[in-house]
């Protein structure tokens, strides 16, 4: 059951402040990409913090998309206009060492590598849910949207969604196999 999203007024005048609606993406632009991404999570019912982390997962780049709006040093103003615990999800999405991590991503005990820092942790259930639900929302926006890249990609993504299953939603999960899949 969908779940209202929270109010992202503050996030998409950051957004466009920073330039995420003059910025090319798969499907439009990066705004329009975020606004899709937090819009699925919503549909999969994700609470609002994990909604505004949607919104905002691209402000310090990815390990798959290095175009930051903001660097590390700001991360204050994402706060700011998110708060705490959504701007913890977008530093955790943002800071994955994808090649490192996603071996063992669905291990309660997986290391987590941060890009930025060049450690690693142990993050708490949720938050590696949180990450995993982010991730699908992600890559499922794109793979709908990009034949060539569900091509490319969609095989080791629905391998990667398969393996890390349990920390996937119902909803995250048949939307993985309907999409990937194809």
């Amino acid at each position: 059951m969908p779940v209202s999203p929270p109010d992202s007024g503050p996030a998409v005048a950051l957004l466009r402040g920073l330039g995420a609606a003059d910025i090319a993406h798969p499907g439009g632009t990066l705004l329009a990409h975020l606004t899709r991404v937090q819009g699925q999570l919503a549909a999969w019912g994700a609470r609002p913090a994990l909604q505004l982390a949607g919104l905002c997962h691209a402000f310090y780049g990815t390990d798959g998309f290095p175009e930051a709006l903001l660097p590390l040093d700001r991360r204050g103003e994402l706060a700011a206009a998110v708060g705490a615990e959504a701007e913890a999800l977008v530093y955790l999405y943002a800071s994955c060492d994808r090649r490192a991590t996603y071996p063992t991503l669905a291990d309660a005990d997986g290391p987590f590598h941060d890009r930025f820092t060049g450690l690693s942790h142990i993050p708490e259930p949720r938050s590696r849910r949180d990450f995993a639900e982010l991730s699908a929302a992600n890559e499922t926006d794109l793979a709908r949207l990009d034949p060539a890249f569900r091509d490319q990609w969609g095989p080791e993504l629905l391998s990667l969604f398969t393996r890390i299953r349990p920390l996937l939603s119902q909803a995250a999960w048949s939307d993985c196999q309907e999409v990937l899949a194809g």
